[in-house]
């Protein structure tokens, strides 16, 4: 629980099960989902390994760098804190990112070149194809792990270390070329 984890960001929050503030397109959510700064995306840090070294997050919403810059609230309020804490590989569960809104790659390139040196990655799973799309027009798989491989992870039949060696596996898995 983010809440109880003295190295989480999200450390020390109080959430309440009756008072709903936070929507998304004029729909309530429930208030567990965790703000960090953007008005369209939130956030759950559903468990974090620090002796791994890696994260499971899950978003909702819509993800609007183009407008909101939702990368740099993303990157300077949980992610700069859990690289702090020594997490280095991410699980970004993305199945209720309705939308993606691009823009410039600068906070994407930042995260990769912070956490490459310690073998680090980011994966994004359950992408719907309308936001991969997108996020291939600004050529985010140059820094996120996405696409094919990492549709229709079924994460929640898993405990957080078997997803984390579900995806490990699939991005270490080598690589074969086809000749015709």
């Amino acid at each position: 629980m983010a809440d109880q984890d003295e190295r989480s960001p999200f450390y020390g929050r109080e959430y309440s099960e009756f008072h709903f503030h936070n929507k998304i397109y004029n729909y309530m959510i429930h208030p567990q989902w965790d703000e960090f700064g953007s008005p369209t995306l939130y956030s759950k840090i559903l468990y974090a390994d620090y002796e791994q070294s890696f994260a499971v997050i899950e978003f909702i919403g819509e993800w609007n760098d183009c407008i909101t810059n939702d990368v740099m609230y993303l990157k300077r309020n949980i992610i700069d804190p859990l690289i702090k804490e020594g997490i280095h590989k991410y699980i970004l569960i993305c199945e209720n990112v309705l939308n993606f809104h691009g823009d410039d790659d600068c906070y994407y390139e930042e995260w990769w070149e912070e956490i490459i040196e310690e073998d680090g990655w980011i994966s994004m799973l359950n992408l719907h194809m309308h936001v991969e799309d997108e996020m291939n027009n600004v050529q985010l798989d140059s820094y996120l792990y996405f696409g094919e491989m990492f549709k229709e992870v079924e994460w929640r039949k898993l405990t957080p270390i078997g997803l984390y060696f579900k995806i490990q596996d699939i991005i270490e898995r080598p690589r074969t070329l086809k000749v015709h």
